[in-house]
């Protein structure tokens, strides 16, 4: 058994988690510069400034990618190296940094997956009202021409926004991520629908302008629901906890909050109370046609039918496998989320994040053994090919394991390693994982050594 023959193999990082060089050639202070400078709220007060120090390691990095048999690198533009203050002036240095790698990647055989905005938003733009004011979707599209511009000649798969639940979630409700907020519902949800229409003028932008065919997608993320048996009544009870959840106690946005209104053109009944006036308006611009879907899934639950509730979240199993962030070891989230994404809205999907949180050093012979991760890269491909198995083929178009480097882990600083990758924080050596070279293996054989 393998994957389809195109199938995309490759690894992903983010700006800030890795780039460091906060304030080298120009860069823009985004809102991760303040709140990770900010006492209490990250772990040991760790911050990006440096990271993984691979604004100045291009050529290694590169190498490295080469060394693990990569086809495929998905990563993010800081958009503040771009527009330092988010709008208005463009900063030639930034995009010099992009070009020297992309061409580096291209130079190589990999193929760039450009992710326009992971989490870093612009300082400047925050205190004018960031997502919460109403021309910050023209503000990201501003941002996203002079990126199409300048770099379409060369790359033609792009995301729009890493995981809108989270930076909108923890950094506007909860309050754990950047910006750091707790706003009321209907606040959090304006934000939700100022971030939806940023994303429907992204996806307009890169079609009118893109100079290479552009392939376009958006990545979604959450918790899977799973069906606690093989009946039919938990099945559905999955697919409504999934796409139409039943959880009042908490906005805790996910799969169908997002995926329903920008591919199927309408927001989920329980989002709707809080939209703004007017909303429907938006639609049309939200829901621009996608190429694929991006999903970042590392966990899951196992839920049942009920008849009042329409489902119930079984209870946690004691002792049951966990990583070093706390998320259980559910392999199965690699079956079940693609199947009912795919089923719901008839895209090719990418698993644009997989991975495993562990707490990883270098052992006395200089080589950091893994076997975990090692495990769980196998049980959880293993679901993905089996669904592939079952009819969905063409329509699993790859795989990106989260992530190429150890790195900056947000709020929980560098104590979370995810890396195929090592890197020693205080002199940035980079050091190959075991799992490093089983995953090189893994691309080798196209998913048959599973």
């Amino acid at each position: 058994m393998s994957f389809k023959e195109d199938f995309v193999w490759g690894t992903a990082t983010s700006a800030y988690q890795i780039e460091g060089g906060a304030l080298q050639d120009g860069r823009g202070l985004t809102i991760w510069d303040e709140f990770s400078h900010t006492p209490g709220k990250t772990r040991f007060r760790d911050h990006g400034d440096n990271a993984c120090d691979s604004y100045n390691r291009i050529e290694e990095d590169i190498e490295i990618l080469k060394e693990l048999g990569i086809k495929a690198y998905r990563f993010s533009i800081s958009w503040t190296r771009i527009l330092p203050k988010g709008t208005g002036e463009i900063n030639p240095l930034g995009l010099a940094y992009y070009d020297r790698l992309i061409n580096a990647l291209i130079k190589n055989n990999i193929t760039p997956f450009v992710t326009l905005f992971h989490w870093d938003y612009p300082l400047e733009l925050y205190y004018k009202g960031g997502w919460l004011n109403s021309d910050s979707p023209k503000w990201f599209a501003e941002y996203v021409k002079v990126v199409v511009d300048h770099f379409s000649d060369r790359v033609q798969y792009w995301v729009t926004q890493n995981e809108p639940e989270c930076y909108i979630c923890n950094g506007h409700e909860i309050g754990r991520h950047a910006p750091g907020l707790q706003l009321p519902r209907k606040q959090v949800i304006r934000a939700w629908n100022h971030n939806l229409v940023a994303h429907g003028l992204a996806v307009e932008v890169i079609r009118k302008n893109a100079k290479l065919k552009p392939y376009i997608g958006i990545v979604s993320c959450g918790e899977v629901p799973m069906p606690a048996t093989d009946s039919e009544e938990d099945r559905e009870a999955a697919i409504q906890a999934m796409f139409n959840k039943n959880d009042e106690t908490s906005l805790n946005l996910s799969f169908g909050d997002l995926l329903d209104p920008v591919i199927l053109g309408k927001y989920p009944d329980r989002i709707i109370p809080f939209l703004p006036p007017n909303y429907e308006k938006d639609m049309e611009t939200i829901a621009q046609p996608l190429d694929f879907i991006g999903l970042n899934l590392y966990t899951g639950f196992y839920v049942k039918y009920n008849v009042k509730l329409g489902y119930i979240r079984q209870g946690e199993i004691v002792g049951s496998a966990e990583t070093s962030v706390e998320w259980k070891v559910e392999p199965k989230c690699l079956y079940w989320a693609p199947k009912m994404v795919i089923d719901r809205y008839n895209l090719p999907i990418y698993i644009t994040e997989n991975g495993l949180a562990n707490n990883d050093w270098v052992s006395l012979e200089g080589q950091v053994h893994d076997p975990q991760r090692v495990d769980f890269i196998h049980r959880y491909l293993e679901e993905l090919l089996n669904l592939s198995e079952e009819g969905y083929k063409d329509k699993i178009a790859g795989y990106f394991h989260w992530s190429m480097l150890d790195n900056y882990e947000w709020a929980r600083g560098y104590a979370k390693r995810f890396g195929l990758v090592h890197v020693d924080f205080t002199t940035y050596k980079r050091t190959i994982k075991d799992s490093g070279y089983y995953f090189k293996k893994v691309i080798e054989s196209n998913g048959n050594i599973l």
